[in-house]
């Protein structure tokens, strides 16, 4: 007997979301596909002209209500102290941990403060939100925790040694977490980010360029050169992966790194 089976569409109406710096690239893109499914999205970032724009663009269509709240990622104590505050009274349904990564920069030139800001800014802020709003998410019977993570974590990025280490130890904490809040309904996921066409790529390949006296675009298609796609990734895809994680369709997708690059790992 066939089983008459819907049309996978994604509608996240009536569910609260908190995405991480979201003001531009993969975080913007991620509230904004969130939001076309009908989630009401909170933007976390801490650049307030950039919130009150991201924040229209998000309301253009859908009658959700979206929030803003600014924080610096980079200064833990406040942005503990301002989370706690603002979501004290609020069940948060989806949060996408994501934040701008640390600096670039070798093992030889990195000193132990260095490691300390890393973890501060990409480990501390995810454990913090997830706290946050787990007891919520318990109570439910459902859930979705999804950390943006990078590619490094299967292959160390020459040069970014601070973020090579601290998401490696994301991806440790997460799977911990997957199996303890699995039996509720909750599922953990990371993906793993490959090469994307926005700011920070563009950011982190003019740095690298100067640093060996190279050409951004000799460097750029270099390393479009190396991704079997032979492009970039947009980051409209990248919202794509984040909307079907949080949806129901996904329930049965937890404690796993998802590489999204286009096939660019050679590891497997």
């Amino acid at each position: 007997m066939l089983v008459k089976r819907k049309l996978m569409e994604i509608n996240l109406k009536g569910l609260n979301a908190v995405v991480g710096g979201s003001t531009r690239g993969l975080g913007l893109a991620i509230a904004k596909q969130l939001a076309t499914c009908g989630a009401n999205v909170t933007l976390l970032a801490r650049n307030p002209e950039k919130l009150k724009i991201a924040k229209a663009e998000l309301s253009q269509n859908g009658s959700q209500k979206h929030g803003v709240l600014e924080v610096d990622f980079h200064d833990f104590e406040g942005f503990k102290i301002k989370t706690t505050n603002y979501f004290k009274k609020q069940t948060v349904d989806i949060l996408v941990n994501n934040t701008n990564g640390p600096g670039a920069g070798t093992v030889t030139e990195m000193e132990i403060p260095d490691y300390q800001k890393a973890f501060d800014l990409l480990f501390k802020s995810y454990h913090h939100l997830a706290h946050l709003f787990l007891d919520g998410m318990i109570k439910k019977g459902v859930g979705r925790i999804i950390n943006v993570s990078s590619s490094s974590v299967k292959e160390p990025i020459p040069n970014l040694v601070l973020s090579n280490s601290i998401r490696m130890a994301v991806i440790s904490w997460a799977k911990s977490l997957s199996r303890e809040v699995g039996p509720h309904g909750i599922t953990v996921n990371n993906i793993l980010t490959g090469s994307f066409d926005t700011e920070r790529i563009q950011e982190i390949m003019g740095a690298q360029a100067e640093k060996q006296g190279a050409s951004l675009e000799e460097l750029m298609q270099a390393k479009m050169e190396k991704i079997p796609a032979g492009r970039l990734g947009n980051p409209e895809e990248f919202g794509y992966l984040v909307a079907f994680l949080a949806s129901p369709f996904a329930a049965y997708i937890n404690g796993t790194n998802i590489p999204i690059d286009g096939g660019y790992l050679n590891s497997l």
